[in-house]
């Protein structure tokens, strides 16, 4: 297994995979902790994707396989006949997102089309966010400092919506305190793991950057649910919220099928500055 988990990066230098085996153990274990127990499988079963993306692809290539790049090339692959480890993640992803939202959105007293269009919201956020992660993982540091930049937005003290804090049907600790502990965890789990990235002793890989980016998106989809028994102007303002964070993500990635994000970040100074900052000279 150690073989199979050792990879040369851009720079030529020998990193392995561990790190990202090890971020998708902990990412299920501490939502778990968090009491979110459908989150926590459908974490594992992210990771686990990840891992035979991770473990899988090499493998063709050295059998000498065509393999497929991009959401345009894995749905091509599909069109011929073939399921990639990566359709297996853009199809696998988004539903383990949605299923395990089902488990927690809404409340009693919210209708089950409306506890539907906001799982499916949610898990978009969730799915949207693992691919981004992944997509910057692509030099020593650059997808876990945006990673913890993301979790300390989610981990913040929340910002109620109106109205919200005086409901007196919603729970304790409700969705955004749910959201603002995820995002605590996965913030200290992107500390933890961004020296070893920059040392270019390790790296996320599909395997931890999915997992971790799918925690980041479910503890920011969480923080903008409106509380159950808001008014249903609170309801519609989270919808938006939701709503426009999701256009977000979709925007880069399908800017990403079209656009290189590290010629994006060479392009701008301070991008580069700070893409740059604490990583190894070129050897």
């Amino acid at each position: 297994m150690r073989e199979a988990l050792r990879r040369t990066n851009f720079a030529g230098r020998e990193v392995t995979l561990a790190q990202g085996v090890a971020v998708a153990i902990a990412v299920p274990v501490l939502t778990g902790l968090a009491g979110m127990r459908g989150r926590a499988a459908a974490a594992a079963g992210i990771g686990a994707l990840g891992l035979a993306d991770d473990l899988l692809e090499p493998i063709q290539r050295r059998r000498g396989a065509a393999t497929s790049k991009g959401l345009r090339g894995h749905a091509r692959a599909l069109r011929e006949g073939t399921l990639t480890t990566g359709a297996a993640k853009a199809i696998g992803i988004p539903v383990l997102c949605v299923a395990a939202a089902l488990t927690e959105t809404g409340g009693p007293r919210r209708s089950l089309a409306a506890r539907g269009a906001g799982a499916v919201l949610d898990g978009a956020i969730a799915a949207g966010t693992a691919n981004l992660v992944n997509l910057l993982d692509l030099r020593p540091g650059r997808a876990l400092k945006a990673s913890l930049l993301l979790s300390a937005l989610a981990a913040a003290s929340p910002r109620r919506l109106q109205s919200d804090a005086e409901s007196p049907l919603a729970p304790a600790p409700d969705a955004r305190e749910r959201g603002r502990a995820l995002g605590a965890a996965a913030a200290g789990i992107s500390a933890l793991a961004l020296p070893v990235d920059l040392r270019e002793k390790g790296m996320l890989g599909d395997t931890g950057a999915n997992a971790l980016g799918a925690m980041i998106g479910t503890a920011l989809a969480l923080r903008l649910q409106a509380a159950p028994g808001s008014p249903a102007s609170a309801h519609v303002r989270s919808a938006a919220a939701r709503g426009a964070a999701l256009l977000g993500l979709s925007a880069l990635t399908l800017a990403s099928e079209r656009v290189s994000f590290s010629a994006v970040i060479e392009a701008n100074p301070a991008l580069r500055a700070l893409d740059a900052l604490g990583r190894r000279g070129a050897p």
